[in-house]
């Protein structure tokens, strides 16, 4: 939408591994297209850029109605929203292949259904700077959860949580596009970190056994109301970070 990437760069950056992206009830289109011409046609339609909203029940994470639109994004998890255009694209992933399969074995496509979207400002995204200093006290109440549940050490869904950390803080200096200021890639970062903390101690959460401790469902609920607050400032920091650069194009067209 900034003109500093091809749309179809842009499209195979989406797409990455699945197989097909398409778009539908685009207007102007009677059947569903390809995200190239998606994009092309969101930029004419006077799109300044993109915002992401990850919403949750009991928090509309960067939501902006109608009602209907955040019922639709609400049960996907996330949805698009394309500032200037009046509109809003919402994922549905439809997978194929073997029971339990993984990578190439499994046949990903999504559906981006577009909807009407009110313009207004998006619910409770911070500026980078609140999201940033928010970050920086939920990492320590996370290493405080996790020192707690003494299971930041061994085991192997510790292990593989935290590989899979590793995997995305490698991918994370890459998952910005052009035109986005450091900081927003400090503060996605560093929200990837907490995220996978929060994922050990929620996987250790649900099965004591593999630490060497048996864990009631009180324990289980404590550690989840712990978490929950940590989790929701993680999510922020993500939707700020992701929004940044078309919260700063705004602020320049006044």
């Amino acid at each position: 939408m900034a003109g500093l990437v091809s749309p179809d760069d842009a499209a195979h950056r989406i797409a990455d591994d699945d197989a097909v992206h398409r778009v539908t009830d685009l207007p102007g289109e009677d059947a569903p297209v390809g995200l190239t011409l998606a994009l092309g046609r969101l930029r004419t339609l006077g799109a300044v850029g993109l915002r992401v909203a990850l919403p949750v029940p009991g928090h509309p994470l960067g939501l902006s109605g109608p009602p209907e639109f955040n019922a639709r994004a609400l049960e996907a998890g996330e949805a698009v929203l394309a500032p200037g255009t009046g509109l809003g694209l919402v994922p549905e992933t439809y997978e194929a292949g073997p029971e339990g399969g993984s990578g190439p074995d499994v046949h990903v496509e999504v559906v981006w259904h577009c909807l009407p979207a009110r313009e207004a400002p998006p619910a409770d995204v911070p500026s980078l700077g609140e999201a940033e200093r928010e970050l920086a006290e939920a990492l320590r109440e996370a290493t405080e959860v996790l020192s707690t549940l003494d299971v930041a050490g061994t085991g192997p869904v510790a292990e593989a949580a935290l590989e899979a950390y590793r995997a995305r803080a490698e991918a994370g200096r890459r998952v910005l596009a052009p035109g986005y200021p450091p900081r927003a890639v400090r503060v996605l970062e560093l929200a990837q970190r907490v995220g996978a903390l929060i994922d050990i101690a929620q996987q250790a959460s649900g099965d004591g056994r593999e630490h060497g401790a048996a864990v009631s469902s009180s324990e289980i609920a404590a550690r989840a109301a712990a978490l929950r607050p940590v989790e929701r400032t993680a999510r922020r920091a993500q939707v700020a970070a992701y929004n940044s650069a078309v919260e700063e194009r705004e602020r320049r067209r006044g």
